[in-house]
């Protein structure tokens, strides 16, 4: 069987943490390009709009590593990489054919419309407490949020704060504390998942203390499945424990599976949106004031900012399965590895004039792939853009926020997968 490592040239470009200067020198290679992962593991890259479409409906490309990854099979990939978590053992997320078709099935009836609409008075009360519209003196659902309301207090009392981090206060907490209504956690176990799911994204975090903390994680979400078991709540776990569609279910195994990922997939992701919108928004004052005046949607803004700035950037890994594919002209081989740039196909210039301008009134950007494309569509775009749409103008109504620093300056996401920030510092008062 041949493998990447048989086919791709030695000299295939290494992937950095600068994705868009990444981009620039694969795209100048054409859609479909040979890459280094970290690691040294090589790949196919699609940067191309098509060529991405075609991947995502293409019936001969999996998700599934270990089945048709021929690094992993023949044991060259090492076990602490980057990639791995993402392409084995990530239940639905890295299932196959059929078998992706049973579990995607099963989980359908939690993101309808219905059931996602439903949560619109949630999140709209989690992030008034966490502006203190409600009330400064509760927590945010009773989950302990007193950083929050004591800022709250500062910005109220002294008019304005300088060096707030909204990433850290805003932006963190509140997708956070969504998903934890979707899913219908408890107030017990809320701190642990929430100190678990921030942990995965801790990069300067001890790893003895992301162990504990990653344990603690699926402790909770074990616990949780068994409560949801003996005691239905009709929430998004209640759902996945008693799924029954013509008698096919979820295996405990596949529950706990799909919940890790919707909490650790869904939470980083709506985060970058979150973040990536503030930055885009502060940094472009003529499009703040037009959305903020109604003259142009909220809508348009974030599918501008999934097509400028996809939060998932580069999202590793699919695999050619039985036979081999053509790519937008390349010749991709069973077993070998492919890596799709949502990031490369919200810039690619065959489809979007003046790619690289942020401007929420083009006519098309809602051919932005930010939410991947075919099958493996993420079932919770709807959610996604219901919280970001709600979230945004109650901040941005509430306050008057300037940038602490350039936009270029402010520190990236480690590695090449996600499109977000560190930190994102404003300065801010309250308009009234």
């Amino acid at each position: 069987m041949a493998t990447p490592t048989d086919t791709i040239e030695p000299d295939a470009h290494e992937l950095g943490p600068d994705i868009y200067a990444d981009l620039e020198v694969v795209r100048a290679q054409g859609p479909v390009t040979h890459v280094r992962l970290p690691g040294g593991l090589l790949a196919w890259m699609v940067t191309g709009h098509d060529a991405v479409t075609e991947v995502g409906r293409h019936k001969q490309i999996s998700r599934d590593g270990a089945a048709h990854w021929g690094d992993l099979r023949a044991g060259n990939v090492p076990p602490d990489s980057p990639v791995l978590p993402w392409v084995v053992d990530a239940a639905m997320f890295s299932a196959f054919g059929a078998e992706h078709q049973r579990l995607r099935k099963l989980m359908a009836p939690g993101f309808r419309a219905r059931r996602i609409s439903a949560l619109a008075p949630s999140i709209e009360k989690i992030t008034a407490d966490a502006l203190g519209d409600v009330s400064l003196g509760r927590s945010i659902n009773g989950r302990g949020y007193r950083w929050l309301r004591r800022l709250l207090r500062r910005v109220l009392r002294r008019r304005q704060l300088r060096n707030v981090d909204l990433h850290e206060l805003f932006s963190l907490p509140i997708p956070i504390a969504v998903i934890g209504e979707l899913l219908g956690v408890d107030d017990d176990l809320f701190p642990a998942i929430k100190a678990g799911a921030d942990a995965l994204f801790d990069t300067d975090i001890d790893p003895d203390e992301l162990g504990q903390l990653f344990v603690g994680l699926l402790v909770a979400i074990d616990t949780l499945i068994e409560r949801k078991r003996a005691n239905p709540d009709g929430r998004l776990i209640s759902d996945l424990v008693h799924a029954n569609i013509d008698g096919d279910t979820y295996t405990a195994a596949e529950v706990a599976q799909t919940v890790r990922i919707t909490i650790v997939a869904g939470f980083e992701t709506t985060v970058n949106l979150l973040d990536q919108a503030i930055v885009l928004l502060l940094s472009h004052p003529q499009v703040l004031a037009d959305v903020l005046a109604g003259k142009i949607t909220w809508r348009a803004v974030l599918d501008e900012v999934m097509r400028y700035a996809s939060p998932a950037a580069n999202v590793p890994l699919r695999f050619v399965a039985d036979e081999d594919v053509m790519i937008a002209g390349v010749m991709i081989k069973k077993g070998e590895a492919i890596l799709l740039s949502f990031a490369g196909t919200g810039r690619d210039p065959s489809v979007f004039d003046r790619p690289d301008e942020f401007d929420p009134s083009r006519a098309n950007n809602k051919a932005h792939l930010g939410f991947g494309y075919g099958p493996h569509r993420c079932p919770g775009a709807a959610l996604a853009l219901l919280e970001a749409e709600t979230v945004l103008p109650m901040l941005f109504n509430r306050f008057r926020m300037e940038l602490e620093e350039n936009p270029a300056a402010i520190p990236k996401n480690d590695g090449f997968i996600t499109n977000g920030y560190k930190r994102v510092l404003v300065s801010i008062a309250p308009k009234n």
